[in-house]
């Protein structure tokens, strides 16, 4: 109770000290404010930034491997004339895949024609991608619908004229709803649309099934051939449930290798891709990042800190006189100290939880600007205020015990 008592006095002291010189602790706010907003703001960005990507890396596949010519990441020396001479994934590998793999859930084959204008009627869309797969396609990409349902067995398999529609054709073609049943134009055949997607948006690697057209392959076969290099084609293998996808990699080199019938010595000539690839290279880079901001906002909150414990010294010798006073009356050392540290400490937590307020009142300006799902999550915030207390303490403290052992007759003697 003694404690608290002390402390409440010595925060209407630091208060009153603060009250009186307004300017003073606005300027000495700047330092703080600058730096914790700095820390907040970038460290926020950064888990925007890998959620975000994260949530796209998501719709991949998280124990999908796509089976492809090119390999997503390289290093330094990237030999792009071997991955040149190598082949496409073709339907003989589809076909083995399939039927040697022990770790598989499902295997698809996909081949995809992009920038299309899909038809109803009078109505038309540009910019659409086609995909053409086979029936596992929904095991190993992660999407939803919002009416309607996802190929069959039987409809794959003699490449019936059928065809899944993203949210933004249905809405493009089909104004007035009821897209399920109608016939639409894919590159000069007619389908008809069984199942449209839920709306996704446009997410920060343009991932989206918005504009989307799936058909099944067996029925692309009769329009393109869909082994051709320019139609992309990979083979995507979903592991089963309860195995890691460094097994289900283990065993799909081994059979690729043994497919195209590659020597011990020689060299892979396909890729396997998978989305932690991605996911470490982002890891990688956002610790960068916060690096650099730590370091920024770092320097800054240093200044700040310096700054405040110059005014810290000022206000010591401002109010010597009046430590004299209270020491002569029987203020204990720890008290004057007390009274100078929760001023330092009060001063930095105001500039942090400014600083904050800006942090928040951005989320709200690239909210508006850009349609993103913003982070700020308590870790930063505790981060931010932490580092203020931090800073108020460390700044405080030499000034504050200076304070302390004055002596109380010459204290009240100086001018």
């Amino acid at each position: 109770m003694l404690f608290l008592k002390l402390f409440r006095e010595s925060f209407l002291f630091a208060f009153d000290a603060l009250r009186q010189n307004k300017l003073r602790t606005l300027l000495s706010l700047l330092g703080v404010t600058i730096g914790i907003f700095t820390i907040i703001a970038v460290f926020s960005a950064v888990d925007t930034l890998r959620n975000n990507l994260q949530q796209s890396v998501n719709k991949l596949g998280s124990n999908s491997i796509y089976v492809q010519k090119w390999p997503w990441i390289a290093g330094g020396d990237y030999p792009w004339w071997k991955f040149m001479q190598r082949p496409v994934p073709n339907l003989r590998d589809f076909a083995e895949l399939q039927r040697r793999s022990q770790t598989a859930d499902g295997i698809s084959y996909e081949a995809s024609v992009d920038n299309r204008t899909i038809k109803y009627g009078s109505n038309t869309i540009n910019g659409v991608s086609i995909y053409a797969v086979t029936q596992d396609h929904d095991k190993t990409w992660n999407f939803d619908f919002s009416e309607g349902r996802y190929f069959t067995d039987m409809e794959s398999k003699t490449g019936a004229p059928v065809a899944n529609i993203g949210h933004d054709i249905a809405e493009a073609l089909f104004p007035e709803g009821n897209a399920i049943g109608k016939q639409i134009k894919i590159m000069g055949r007619y389908v008809t649309v069984i199942g449209v997607f839920n709306k996704e948006g446009d997410d920060i690697l343009g991932i989206s099934d918005d504009k989307v057209v799936q058909i099944p392959l067996n029925f692309a076969r009769n329009v393109i051939d869909v082994q051709n290099e320019k139609y992309n084609p990979q083979i995507v293998v979903k592991g089963k449930p309860g195995l890691s996808d460094v097994e289900v990699e283990s065993e799909l080199k081994g059979l690729m290798r043994n497919i195209r019938r590659l020597q011990p010595r020689e060299d892979d000539n396909f890729a396997l891709n998978k989305t932690t690839i991605l996911s470490n290279q982002l890891d990688s880079l956002f610790t960068v990042v916060n690096v650099a901001g730590l370091i920024i906002g770092g320097f800054s909150v240093v200044v700040g800190g310096f700054g405040i414990a110059n005014i810290m010294f000022v206000s010591v010798k401002e109010r010597t006189p009046i430590i004299g006073i209270q020491k002569s009356l029987g203020a204990k050392n720890y008290f004057i100290m007390l009274q100078f540290l929760v001023e330092a400490v009060v001063l930095c937590l105001m500039g942090g939880l400014i600083g904050l307020f800006f942090v928040y009142l951005g989320t709200f300006a690239v909210k508006a600007v850009a349609d993103l799902n913003i982070v700020l999550d308590m870790k930063n915030i505790i981060v931010g205020i932490g580092t203020s207390v931090a800073i108020g303490i460390i700044s405080g403290i030499i000034p504050a015990y200076s304070a302390s052992k004055l002596d109380p007759v010459e204290a009240i003697r100086s001018n």
